[in-house]
């Protein structure tokens, strides 16, 4: 009997093997990626005494980074918005650090300003601006605030920035400097009322069309959005009283919306959340802010805080109904609420 010979069947690989195949490769082009990115990413330019004019130095970020570009040889030109910030700081800086009085909401302040730096620089240029000065404002819910509460947050965080970036930015492009603006991780997602989180995503806004517009005149801008660190802008006192005395100047009738156990369960939270995130290691921040002004290739945005990596910034990227619904169930309900 005759058998027809039947043609050899191609042998099939083990199960599982063209998948590792295909992400093998994946994988390392990830990892090279991340080597590579890494590299870039620590390289420095080589040490120098440009100028750098910081606004905000009374305290906090402001006056710690211009302490610590004092120290690594830069020419730091801090602003302070009073007389006494500005002779704290003098005192324990070296003769190269020199302030001024600004008032960021003034442009008759900013132009003083302006006209001082351009005196101190020469034709050396600005290599940076660091745009720092910032408030909190009022801090709770919105139908409680009035558009003067919105108005005095905004001329600080989003106007300021604005104007001076502006009466600078010539001094910045002859030294093809760099613009570094401080916002929040806030200006990526509104967790609460208030002109806080308005002005920062103003400001955020702000500083991505300016980074393409000064692009071609070498002029490089990046945004630092810290998580919630212990400075003036986040004292607990200091928003309490704001918001109690909010509270108080509302008509009878809004209070009674709310209820007189809303306010304390308000302030109750926000003492919890502060208590459990507020970092009060400002140096997290001021090294992201170094980097910004000493790294050959600055990265656009800087999130400095275990909570703005890991909470608020993951969270921005989330549908907003759950974030909504999130929110909404931490904070107190109002008395009488219908939903």
């Amino acid at each position: 009997m005759n058998y027809t010979s039947l043609p050899a069947q191609p042998r099939l690989p083990p199960a599982g093997h063209s998948g590792s195949a295909m992400w093998l490769p994946l994988l390392l082009g990830v990892l090279l990626w991340a080597v590579l990115w890494w590299l870039r990413d620590q390289q420095s330019l080589p040490a120098s005494d440009a100028f750098v004019f910081i606004t905000g130095c009374d305290s906090g970020f402001g006056r710690l980074l211009a302490l610590r570009l004092d120290q690594r040889g830069f020419r730091v030109l801090a602003s302070c918005l009073t007389p006494a910030g500005a002779e704290d700081l003098q005192q324990v800086a070296s003769s190269r650090l020199h302030t001024t009085l600004l008032d960021v909401t003034e442009p008759q302040s900013v132009q003083r300003a302006a006209k001082w730096v351009e005196t101190h620089v020469g034709e050396a240029g600005l290599f940076g601006l660091v745009n720092n000065a910032g408030v909190a404002g009022i801090i709770g819910p919105t139908p409680w605030l009035t558009e003067d509460d919105f108005h005095r947050v905004l001329k600080v965080n989003t106007l300021g920035p604005i104007r001076v970036t502006l009466a600078l930015l010539p001094l910045l492009q002859q030294a093809r400097g760099r613009v570094v603006n401080i916002s929040s991780v806030l200006g990526r997602l509104a967790a609460n009322g208030g002109g806080y989180c308005v002005s920062k995503f103003g400001l955020e806004a702000f500083s991505d069309s300016l980074r393409r517009d000064v692009a071609h005149f070498g002029v490089q801008v990046s945004i630092v959005e810290p998580g919630f660190f212990r400075t003036p802008v986040t004292n607990l006192e200091h928003l309490e009283n704001s918001l109690q005395e909010c509270w108080a100047r509302l008509p009878p009738s809004t209070q009674a919306h709310y209820g007189e156990a809303f306010l304390p369960k308000y302030l109750q939270v926000q003492q919890h959340i502060m208590s459990l995130i507020c970092d009060p290691d400002l140096t997290k921040v001021s090294r992201c802010l170094e980097h910004a002004l000493t790294a050959r290739y600055p990265r656009t945005r800087y999130s400095p805080g275990w909570d703005a990596k890991l909470l608020w910034l993951p969270a921005s990227y989330l549908p907003a109904s759950l974030v909504d619904v999130v929110l909404t169930w931490v904070l107190p309900k109002p008395a009488q609420a219908v939903y």
